[in-house]
């Protein structure tokens, strides 16, 4: 070793690495950008920040997104993403019977959003019961939440983290403990506002938005399910997908 500071041979640029339990991505996140570039940014390769080695991102999951916003979120993830831009958390499926999250994707890549395959696929899941109905829980973070189980519109930060949709998004069967630190009336004291999750007679593709909202709701957490795959101006957190063995936690 030569003498002064000696840090990794690196080929590509270093990203660092956010750990929170099983979860690790890229940090800080992708954008602001258009969801499409910032999933295409994540594919591009990196050096790993401790041992130099080559890896690589993917798209993650919502529950990824979550438990890495959650992490110190006052002081990294509120100000740097909820403040200013908003954070595009993942995609989910509405259909007219309720939210699918984070569901396989097809040949083309694309998420499948056929009905009858998706409920097919709840034979597999953990049917757990909410108030008014059911969330099911399967694997690779792969959930349908019951319109019947959440509220829309304003709320208190108790009664969306109860909810069948704070469930789903975070992939659990309690109280999602993440979206409840990050709806904290320290952070929002007027609470939640969950849009745009309505019924709809064909299933569509959107993409969740988290955000924070001053002016038009008051201030409070704003929880969006009415994005476009392509909406701009978001950040989001990319999976590590390769070199996982070697992560480990650096901010």
């Amino acid at each position: 070793m030569e003498d002064g500071i000696n840090e990794p041979k690196t080929e590509f640029p270093v990203r660092k690495l956010l750990k929170q339990g099983d979860v690790v991505v890229g940090y800080p996140a992708f954008g602001p950008n258009w969801y499409s570039n910032n999933l295409q940014e994540m594919q591009t390769s990196y050096s790993h920040p401790l041992t130099g080695e080559k890896i690589t991102f993917r798209e993650p999951t919502t529950r990824e997104s979550i438990v890495a916003a959650a992490y110190n979120f006052a002081e990294l993830a509120k100000p740097q993403i909820f403040d200013p831009r908003w954070l595009q958390a993942g995609r989910v499926v509405r259909t007219s019977d309720g939210v699918y999250a984070n569901v396989p994707k097809d040949e083309q890549g694309k998420p499948i959003t056929d009905t009858d395959t998706l409920k097919a696929m709840l034979k597999d899941t953990n049917k757990i019961k909410v108030r008014n109905g059911h969330v099911y829980l399967g694997k690779n973070d792969f959930g349908f939440a019951e319109y019947s189980t959440f509220e829309q519109g304003k709320q208190d930060c108790d009664t969306f983290a109860e909810g069948g949709l704070a469930r789903v998004l975070e992939h659990t069967d309690g109280v999602a403990q993440n979206l409840r630190t990050i709806a904290s009336p320290k952070h929002y004291k007027r609470g939640v506002n969950v849009a745009n999750f309505e019924s709809v007679k064909d299933p569509v593709v959107r993409v969740v938005g988290l955000d924070s909202v001053r002016y038009l709701y008051g201030y409070r957490l704003y929880v969006d399910g009415y994005n476009w795959y392509d909406s701009s101006d978001g950040c989001a957190f990319g999976g590590l997908s390769s070199a996982e063995g070697t992560a480990q936690k650096s901010k």
